[in-house]
């Protein structure tokens, strides 16, 4: 099971938020669905057999484990 990203855009502190993506660790889109809410989107990466992960933070790194945290 691959960790997969969800991701708000747009990215950044760039206005408020219009959707979210699923994301692999390479910032590679996993599909090119956009949801309207992130609890669509994690229900999405479970449906496919991956772990969701969302942001702690609004600008994230996928590199930094302090930014994210298991979707429950």
């Amino acid at each position: 099971m691959a960790n997969v990203y969800v991701e708000p855009i747009p990215k950044g502190r760039e206005g408020a938020i219009e959707g979210y993506v699923l994301e692999l660790s390479s910032n590679e889109r996993l599909n090119q669905t956009t949801y309207k809410r992130q609890e669509e989107a994690i229900a999405a990466a479970k449906a496919a057999g991956h772990k969701p992960l969302v942001a702690r933070v609004r600008v994230t790194s996928k590199g930094n484990p302090d930014h994210w945290r298991s979707a429950p």
